[in-house]
């Protein structure tokens, strides 16, 4: 029986785990896209677009 509940426990955090790092790799997505737009617009006033 303890062997089964350390099973299930193990099974669950590596779900855990995984969501999570999906989750951190969207979510860097999102900050690296943003920050391209800052990266653009700071370009563009600095040519005098702004």
């Amino acid at each position: 029986m303890k062997r089964l509940i350390a099973l299930m426990m193990m099974v669950m955090f590596s779900t855990a785990a995984l969501t999570a790092c999906n989750t951190m790799a969207g979510a860097g997505k999102d900050v690296q896209k943003v920050g391209e737009k800052v990266e653009d617009k700071a370009q563009d006033c600095k040519d005098g677009k702004c």
